[in-house]
């Protein structure tokens, strides 16, 4: 899948240097679903564990701007390559 503007992913890269990762996915159940291919997860890789932690703690939170009741369904899981 391309991305409209790949400038707004900070942690792009995929090469050996960055062997840290997060992988995001959406529950079956979700109706975001239908909009997107089938298989459809996404990558952001980091260059250390510390950093991936960080990132994944920071992903995993409520948002700070969503509407109360709101509960977004990103499921986010450590990678590592």
């Amino acid at each position: 899948m391309q991305i409209s503007n790949p400038h707004n992913l900070v942690h792009a890269q995929t090469d050996a240097t960055h062997p840290f990762g997060i992988r995001a996915t959406l529950p079956e159940s979700d109706p975001f679903r239908r909009l997107l291919p089938d298989a459809w997860e996404t990558y952001q890789w980091f260059t250390t564990s510390a950093e991936r932690d960080r990132a994944l703690e920071d992903m995993s939170a409520r948002h700070r701007y969503s509407r109360i009741g709101d509960a977004p369904t990103v499921n986010y899981a450590p990678v590592d390559r």
